[in-house]
């Protein structure tokens, strides 16, 4: 299955095509909430506009020679959502996923996965209908195929926490990992995306040893990366080692840290309580309390700050001494320190190529190359002219000449 964001019928197909002779199928991702999806105008934030959706799969159904599926959010009421999935499948929708939560539900919001509005859609429809949302074990499959009927499910976070969810089992976390960079190394990719899989991993062993945290956050290699999986799995083959007898995992986790198992991302409420007082009570700062201490000490500064600072050690975030910036007389922006017109250089811009001035400071020369464009012109022109009038002579020479010949 080949996945595709998209909002040009054209563009779209013309995209496919390079890849179906690769999968199975092409699937039009119709659920992404994330901002950048909003920016770029594509995933759940198409969610209101049927008559688009309608003819890009329209026209991926005549031009494609594999199915096409799709995958969607809900709207808030199961009606809305019923007539939006028997919508894509009259357009040729061939598998529907449906994620059970709203574009709002994300992150901390994210909430609980709505069921109902799954079943709702798999009983309004005919084509195969998969679940997505709430899945974290593979006792919660068998519970969301019960309830909702559904065909198949799919699991994201959950799956990224535990690999071998979908066989029931929790395997140790080094286990995978050990596994998973196994296949890095074979088929190499960026190295955000083997960190970021790797701080899925070992999600709750990282909250244990902050420091291997920090280490794991800024090596710069994939060898730097192994060695730091390879510390993690000592660490915890030595609290395995000194484990007293009856000892139960700790932060009330249903296994202990080292053991892949979901991560139950809290709520709103709970949240707060972590970066607010409860969290200060056992001297651990929330975020926002240690951007208000920051004076240049690393161990004060947030995680982004100090990475800012490993790449330029004397980068300072003392208030007082940043520079102050005048502002442009147009817009409030820092205006160019040597701009003729006391502007930011936008707006610069605009009252130079408007007003035909130049403002060497921005390195705007309208002016200037007005002038020239006007002086290329008359050079032109006047080539021009003399080209005419040495044809007149000769024209005159000729005729001159003609007229002799026919005297004599």
């Amino acid at each position: 299955l080949s996945q595709f964001c998209a909002n040009d019928p054209e563009v779209f197909v013309q995209a496919a095509l390079l890849a179906q002779d690769y999968c199975d199928a092409i699937d039009l991702n119709l659920g992404c909430p994330q901002m950048i999806a909003k920016r770029g105008h594509y995933g759940a934030f198409l969610q209101e506009e049927w008559d688009l959706l309608q003819r890009m799969i329209l026209l991926a159904n005549e031009k494609l020679s594999v199915p096409i599926t799709c995958k969607i959010r809900v709207f808030p009421e199961i009606d809305k959502t019923v007539k939006y999935a028997q919508m894509l499948e009259k357009a040729g929708c061939q598998l529907l996923t449906v994620h059970g939560r709203t574009k709002e539900q994300k992150g901390p919001l994210a909430g609980v996965a709505s069921w109902e509005h799954i079943h709702a859609v798999r009983k309004a429809v005919s084509i195969p209908v998969f679940a997505n949302g709430n899945i974290q074990c593979l006792s919660d499959v068998e519970e969301c195929i019960r309830k909702t009927g559904v065909h198949g499910v799919m699991s994201a976070e959950g799956n990224l926490h535990n690999p071998a969810l979908f066989e029931g089992r929790n395997p140790l976390v080094w286990e995978m990992a050990e596994e998973y960079l196994e296949i890095v190394q074979k088929y190499p990719c960026p190295l955000s995306y083997v960190r970021a899989h790797l701080f899925k991993l070992w999600h709750h062993t990282l909250q244990v040893y902050q420091q291997l945290r920090e280490e794991l956050a800024k090596v710069k290699t994939l060898e730097g990366i192994v060695d730091v999986n390879r510390e993690l799995k000592l660490r915890c083959q030595e609290e395995i080692a000194n484990q007293k007898e009856g000892e139960k995992p700790k932060e009330g986790l249903p296994f202990f840290h080292w053991i892949c198992q979901p991560y139950i991302r809290p709520g709103p409420k709970e949240r707060c309580k972590e970066n607010g007082a409860s969290r200060t009570e056992k001297g651990v700062r929330g975020k926002r309390a240690l951007e208000e201490e920051e004076d240049g000490n690393s161990e004060l500064l947030s995680k982004n700050k100090q990475k800012k600072k490993l790449r330029n050690p004397n980068k300072s975030f003392d208030p007082s001494l940043k520079p102050k910036y005048a502002k442009c007389d147009q817009c409030g922006n820092p205006k160019g320190n040597k701009c003729v017109f006391n502007m930011c250089r936008g707006c610069c811009k605009k009252r130079a190529f408007k007003e035909t001035a130049d403002c060497p400071g921005h390195g705007l020369l309208f002016k200037t190359k007005y002038e020239k464009s006007l002086s290329w012109q008359s050079s032109q022109r006047l080539i021009q002219n003399t080209e005419i009038s040495q044809r007149g002579d000769v024209d005159v020479e000729e005729t001159a000449v003609l007229k002799e010949a026919g005297d004599s």
